[in-house]
This record gives structure tokens, sequence and C-alpha cells, in this order.
């Protein structure tokens, strides 16, 4: 591992050190990444992270129209039409007529979808719980501060409901 790609050492850290800091977010979310690559691949479903994150916002949000949906995703909605077709045929999610516009077309959630949904969160929990128990209790405080500062910084508006879910 280079210097660019190693967590940073507390001897590396000052109040500007930027680098530092990015590096050691740049291995953190390796380990996150390869937590939730393998969270969905025992999920016993053949889905995408994508899709996933799609199941995610869904069981976030509640039902919401293809444009909302894409605009969530950051994608087109012509992607998001045809990724929504293969969960529909996969039976995690269903369209529905919109109760207040029969023009409108709400994408949910199924049984299926939810139930996948908890046990790739409820994986995806149990792994990152096994990591963080490794860790020295003084310095767990000092994370979660860390990481609620980053999420509040990148400005996600998905990830302030979650935060907001754990501190109220």
């Amino acid at each position: 591992m280079s210097s660019r790609e190693r967590p940073a050492e507390d001897t590396d850290l000052t109040p500007d050190s930027i680098d530092a800091l990015t590096d050691s977010l740049l291995v953190a979310s390796r380990l996150l990444i390869a937590i939730s690559v393998r969270s969905v691949a025992e999920a016993d479903v053949d889905i995408t992270l994508v899709q996933f994150r799609t199941l995610m916002l869904l069981s976030a949000h509640g039902p919401i129209n293809l444009a909302t949906l894409a605009g969530d995703l950051n994608v087109q909605p012509s992607t998001t039409s045809r990724m929504v077709d293969r969960l529909v045929r996969a039976n995690l999610i269903e369209r529905r007529a919109s109760p207040s516009s029969r023009r409108e077309v709400r994408i949910e959630l199924t049984d299926d979808g939810r139930a996948i949904v908890g046990r790739v969160v409820r994986r995806r929990r149990a792994e990152i719980e096994t990591v963080v128990r490794k860790m020295p209790p003084e310095q767990r405080v000092g994370l979660v501060r860390a990481l609620t500062s980053f999420t509040v910084a990148g400005n996600d508006p998905t990830a302030h409901e979650a935060i907001s879910h754990l501190w109220p």
C-alpha cells in the first residue's frame, strides 16, 4: 500500500491535514464497499448495488414516481425505467397508479423487496459492528462525530434522513 493509500497515522494529523484525512476515507470506503458488496451477494437474489440502492430508497421514502426515483439515483429516467422493469420482473418492486393522479405511476417495494432490504441491512450492520468492536472504545466516539460531520458536509439528502433517525 502506497503512502497515498494507507490510513493516516496520528502523527500525520493536524487540523489542516486534508490529504491524510482524504486518504483514510478512501481506504475506509473500500472496506465499506466490500462489506456492501458481500451483503448484497449473500442475499440470495441477483441484483446489482445500484438496484439495491433503489430498493433502499424505496424503503426509506415509500412509493415514489419514476422521475423522483431517477433524480434520487442521479440517472436518466430511461435508465431508471429499464432498471425498474428488471426489479418488477424479479418481484422486488411494483408499479401502482397514484391515488392522486391516474396518469402518474408510483414505484413501491413488494414484500419480497422489503425482505431483501431487511436481510442485506442486517448482514451489513452485523459485519460493520464486528469491525467497530475491534476498535478501541475511546476512538469510537470520535469516529461517530467525524462520520456524522462528513455525511452532513457531503450534503446527501438521503444521508441527512438517516442521521436524523440516529440523532433525533
